[in-house]
């Protein structure tokens, strides 16, 4: 009775390394094996860099409480 709760109690830290799975990215001949992730100008703004830039610093300029607050 003893040995059984003794095993059933050692059963989680016996199974707690054993999930682990690998996060590293695979690399084959010296280089990342995966997908690129696309960047935000190229995906919403048709690869327009400064269409991008403009909408981020809008949205900047519409944070800013002095922007806001003078009448």
């Amino acid at each position: 009775m003893k040995l059984l709760r003794y095993c059933v109690l050692a059963l989680p830290l016996l199974l707690a390394g054993c999930l682990e799975v690998d996060q590293h990215p695979e690399w084959l001949h010296g280089k990342y094996a995966g997908k690129e992730d696309n960047r935000h100008f190229q995906t919403r703004f048709h690869s327009d860099r400064l269409a991008w830039s403009a909408a981020v610093q809008d949205r900047g300029m519409k944070q800013n409480e002095y922007n806001r607050a003078n009448p």
